[in-house]
């Protein structure tokens, strides 16, 4: 492994202190509109051409009541756009229904998806089951439109310049209203031609189904063709409760992962809990793969019905990349398992959460035997560890989704083993195993990386390496109790700039790059 150089090298021995990470939780005051980013250290390199957008919590604190669990917090975008060696960073609250009541009143009027109540105790939420859209976990940019996207409910559309919140988005009648729509989209580098953003909305329930949704990302007029458009869909049907936040994809297939959950809503009907605090793992059961052939591919034309195939135990949020396998006819899928669910329980507070009790995400390969998989599915699948350091928000080169990447880039501990908070960025070598490792220092947050291939190295990455570009995190400063934009080259991990933003942005979600 070799260590890359880190902005703030800790004495050996440092430890991170719970009250840099925490103060981290706070309500975002300000909404800056275009104002100039200079670097603090180092040179933008001037071929970044193009905008990062971030989406996360950004109010968690109403009446002085703070909400039970961040993934509770209203959303809040920020811009940072990069042209010619310069930047400007903007920041915009969503404007949902939810926190424009809630910015009216001055308190909790909804209650939150993990926990938070509104004033008055039990009998105050019983009974309430309205979903309040906080549009805070991932934000993308599909057509002329910027999508806040939370995965239980329709989009918010946003004016990709000013951030605007246009109001929620339907897609042009695609979904109906309060349909799911996830907030972990994979955009398909073009497996069958044109690029496609593809992703999925889920209904649960003692049988669950998954619509599979593929959009145009770019305008073709010689095919009719719109950007936003809704090119292929299909409905699948599953037996038990599926909780579904991320998937996969190959030129064939849509991968999930079912993990094995209960859900026992009584104690949110009777206003006890929140309604991700009435998920629990199904102990000695493990979950399920979910294979569903994409519309119009071949495995549409050999499979009319998903394929099912046991999982590894463990519990899975994010996979990192599938692919298939031509040389031993494999799907193969790489994912972030944690041994249980991790959760924050009606009692605790999770600024003060313990993350030695809390088990480290780890990340697994799995092999999918395909022709197994459809008379021997118990046997199908073997599994390997690709790296057993905590990490989350991992990635590869977008043109490697649904490909095989050499390269791998996700935020990680600085300790090797063990839970803690991120405070590091690894690029791992899927082929040989080495490692390189940037640490942000003992009072330094990291994000998840974006990566930003360099302008020119083809939708296919193969007139340059596949690890030439830039990754993109925002990082929390516990000594400034601010936030850092880090600019690193993705080949060495070397540091290319820092900026230090005028701006607090809580520890939040996922982001994107759009290209000028």
């Amino acid at each position: 492994m070799t260590i890359a150089p880190s902005r703030s090298p800790a004495p050996s021995g440092a430890t991170w202190q719970r009250a840099d990470w925490a103060s981290s939780f706070r309500n975002v005051g300000t909404e800056l509109a275009d104002v100039a980013v200079t670097a603090s250290r180092g040179t933008i390199p001037a071929e970044l051409c193009g905008s990062l957008y971030r989406n996360g919590p950004g109010r968690l604190e109403r009446g002085g009541q703070w909400v039970h669990h961040p993934f509770d917090g209203d959303g809040m975008i920020t811009a940072l756009r990069f042209e010619g060696g310069e930047a400007r960073l903007s920041n915009r609250f969503v404007r949902t229904e939810g926190w424009q009541a809630e910015e009216s009143a001055g308190r909790f009027v909804y209650r939150g998806v993990f926990g938070t109540q509104k004033p008055g105790g039990a009998l105050a939420n019983a009974f309430d089951l309205r979903l309040k859209n906080i549009a805070n976990t991932h934000v993308v940019r599909l057509g002329d439109q910027l999508l806040a996207l939370w995965e239980a409910a329709e989009p918010h559309a946003l004016d990709p310049h000013s951030l605007e919140t246009r109001g929620l988005s339907r897609l042009d009648g695609v979904l109906k209203p309060g349909e799911a729509f996830s907030a972990h989209p994979r955009f398909d580098p073009g497996h069958r031609g044109a690029p496609r953003m593809v992703t999925f909305g889920v209904k649960s329930g003692p049988r669950s189904t998954i619509r599979l949704m593929e959009f145009a990302t770019a305008d073709d007029p010689a095919a009719g063709v719109q950007a936003g458009q809704l090119l292929a869909e299909r409905h699948d049907t599953m037996a038990g409760f599926a909780f579904l936040h991320d998937f996969a994809i190959t030129p064939n297939w849509a991968v999930f992962l079912q993990n094995a959950m209960a859900f026992n809503p009584l104690p949110y009907v009777l206003g006890q809990k929140g309604a991700a605090q009435c998920l629990a793992s199904k102990p000695g059961e493990i979950g399920r793969f979910f294979l569903v052939p994409r519309p119009g591919s071949a495995a549409a034309e050999r499979h009319a019905k998903p394929l099912e195939v046991p999982a590894p135990e463990g519990f899975v949020f994010h996979h990192l990349n599938a692919f298939e396998d031509e040389a031993t006819g494999e799907l193969v899928l790489d994912s972030i398992f944690y041994a249980d669910f991790p959760s924050i329980g009606p009692g605790d507070d999770f600024r003060s959460v313990d993350f030695e009790a809390i088990p480290e995400g780890q990340l697994k390969r799995c092999r999918i035997d395909l022709e197994r998989a459809a008379t021997d599915p118990a046997g199908a699948v073997s599994s390997d560890w690709l790296e057993q350091r905590c990490c989350e928000f991992a990635t590869v080169h977008p043109a490697r989704q649904g490909r095989e990447a050499r390269f791998a880039w996700m935020a990680v501990t600085e300790q090797e083993r063990g839970n803690a908070p991120l405070q590091a960025i690894e690029k791992l070598d899927l082929s040989s195993g080495e490692r390189r490792v940037w640490c942000a220092g003992a009072r330094s947050f990291v994000s998840e990386p974006v990566m930003v291939p360099r302008a020119g190295t083809g939708s296919e990455a193969a007139s340059g390496p596949e690890d030439d570009g830039w990754l993109l995190c925002v990082v929390w400063n516990g000594a400034r109790c601010a936030s850092d934009l880090v600019i690193l080259n993705a080949h060495d991990l070397s540091e290319q700039a820092v900026l230090e933003l005028p701006l607090a942005i809580p520890h939040g979600l996922h982001g994107s790059w759009v290209a000028a």
